[in-house]
């Protein structure tokens, strides 16, 4: 059995967070972002998106934790 992966890996694509934890959705629409449905998003990560959108990966990535964690 294929462990699951980790949220904070880097190169963690953003189809397979959107994937694995749907609820993470939610974080990218409140921020406006259009990562949802893009078609780059299974070669973007965290990284790329908070850059894209000049946001604090570490507060973005505490919000995408938060929502899976309740």
């Amino acid at each position: 059995m294929m462990r699951k992966p980790d949220l904070d890996e880097p190169e963690l694509a953003l189809d397979t967070i959107m994937t694995l934890w749907p609820e993470t959705i939610a974080v990218f629409m409140r921020h406006k972002m259009l990562c949802v449905g893009c078609m780059v998003n299974p070669f973007h990560t965290v990284i790329d998106a908070c850059l894209e959108y000049d946001l604090d990966e570490k507060d973005f990535r505490a919000e995408l934790h938060q929502v899976i964690e309740t």
